[in-house]
Parts: structure tokens; sequence; C-alpha cells
């Protein structure tokens, strides 16, 4: 079990979304934290920073040697939705060679780690569907070669596979919620698809217990695990609920934007987190957006 004060914690994405937030709370546990980027990034609570290509094995277990940590919470990666082919060596390259690279310096140096999966990955909760993009496909590869790692050498592994993450600070403006929340605070109307699209909503704050508790427990070791709510919402009553909370007195026009293709509906199967972590979700929908929204009305105010 871990022990938060003085923990030397090694967190690869950190200048991300969810690695963001999970080294907030890291640092208000009072770890030692030791945040990766591929660029150099300045600390905001107290967390060591380190420039590194985990997609270059000695650069990574060169990393490693340097930090020591305990424990390495794997967050980073190429996230895209694209369906094109474009990204089908971007998404090789850091989500599989990259997590490989961490695996093996975990390894080496008898650290405990939790990888980031994704709820597009073939798994009992959508039927095993086949991946329906690159990027699912390399999660995919990715909670393979941990399992991999933790039969054959016993590496102390956990995967967390988050579904659709919202929040304060999404600096990924091009996501639903933060499109349409700035859109909506700017008296911008957002260009929207039909809107159709089933997804399980989850706030940021809620994945980051989940992570902190995967760090913690003994009983999550060599499994994946799914992090949501368990429910299916519509994109759609996302944006209603989104026009409601900003006040905006005109209706969504859906439609204007096509539709993703191959879109699978995905919902978390979050029984195994409960039993594995002691987890569940505490944040509700409508609150969640609440308090994004105005995260979001407080940085256009200051700008």
């Amino acid at each position: 079990m871990a022990y938060w004060p003085g923990t030397v914690v090694l967190v690869t994405g950190a200048a991300g979304f969810i690695g963001a937030h999970l080294v907030k709370r890291l640092r208000a546990l009072a770890a030692e934290v030791h945040a990766v980027s591929r660029r150099p990034q300045r600390s905001r609570d107290g967390e060591i920073w380190h420039v590194a290509d985990l997609g270059d094995a000695g650069a990574t277990s060169g990393l490693f040697r340097s930090v020591r940590p305990r424990l390495v919470f794997h967050l980073a990666g190429e996230v895209t939705g694209s369906r094109g082919d474009e990204v089908v060596r971007a998404t090789l390259d850091n989500n599989v060679t990259g997590t490989v690279n961490v695996l093996a310096a975990a390894r080496e140096h008898d650290v405990r780690a939790v990888l980031t999966g994704s709820i597009e990955e073939p798994r009992p909760g959508n039927e095993f569907a086949s991946p329906s993009s690159a990027y699912a496909m390399s999660k995919w590869a990715a909670t393979g070669y941990a399992r991999l790692y933790h039969r054959l050498w016993d590496l102390p592994v956990t995967v967390l596979r988050p579904s659709m993450v919202y929040g304060p600070a999404q600096l990924d403006t091009t996501k639903l919620v933060p499109y349409v929340t700035l859109c909506l605070l700017r008296g911008e109307q957002p260009r929207l698809t039909r809107g159709t699209k089933l997804a399980d909503w989850i706030y940021v704050d809620d994945v980051v217990d989940a992570y902190v508790l995967a760090g913690e427990s003994d009983k999550a070791i060599g499994h994946a695990l799914d992090i949501g709510t368990g429910v299916r919402t519509p994109a759609y009553e996302i944006v209603e609920r989104l026009y409601r909370i900003t006040g905006t007195r005109t209706s969504p026009e859906f439609g204007a934007a096509p539709d993703r293709p191959h879109d699978i509906p995905q919902v978390g199967d979050i029984a195994p987190a409960a039993d594995r972590l002691g987890w569940h979700p505490v944040t509700e929908l409508h609150e969640g957006l609440r308090r994004t929204v105005n995260w979001y009305a407080s940085q256009e105010c200051h700008e």
C-alpha cells in the first residue's frame, strides 16, 4: 500500500488534462512528484519537471534511474479520435512503443506501474468489439503488453480505462464540453453534429480518485479496470445541459457538422473497479458540468 507523504512518484503525460489534475492531487497528499513532459514546463504545485522522450528506451531507463520512483503513473500518449491513417504511426510510436519502454524501465528498476488504457479497447463491456480507431488499437496493444509484463515477469501493473472524461482545465478546446462551453460563454453558436453518439461521461476528479486508489491497492495488480459511471448519455443531452447551465436562450442547432464514422457506444463496467479499488464515481453529471462551466467562465473573466 502506498504511503504518500514523501513517496517518490513519477507521472508521465503530466502536462495533459488528467495528468495535471493527478499531479495536483498527489502533491496535496504530500508525495514527491516528478512530472514528465515532451516540452519544458513550469512547476505549479511543487512538482519537479523532467523533459524526456519515452520513445527512447535508453532515455526512459535513465529517467527511472535518476528519479528512483516507487510508483509510476503512465498517462503520456498520442490522444486522437481521427479515423485517418495519418495517425497510425504516431499512435504506434507513442502509445505502444512508449508504453513498452515504461514497462521495461519499471521492471528494471523495480517500480510499480499504473497505466492508462481506453474505454474504446475491446473488452467485456463492449462485447470485445474491434477497435474503431488507430488510438483504440494502440491502447489495446499497450494493455496487452502490460498483461504480458505482469504474467511473465510479475511486474506489479494496473491498467485503468477511463471513459469520456470532462472537467475544468481541459485545454483541448476541440473536445465537446470545453468547445460548447466556450462558444456559449462568448455568445457564439457551436457547430454541432446530430449529437446521437452515446458515451459514458465521467468527471475528472472521480478519475483521479481511481488513479490514487490504483496506486494503493494490491488487489488491482494485474487487472484492467473500466473507470466510468456505467451510464450512457447522448452528446445532445450534454449540449442541452450546457445551454441551460450557461443560461443561453437560443436552442442548439444539431446536424451542422458531420458525425464521426465508426463510433461505437461505450459504457464502463464499473463493478470490477468497485471490487478491486473500492472506487465508485461520486460526481453527478449536472454538478460536474456546472463546475466545469464555472471554471471556464472564471478564465474568460480574467482574459
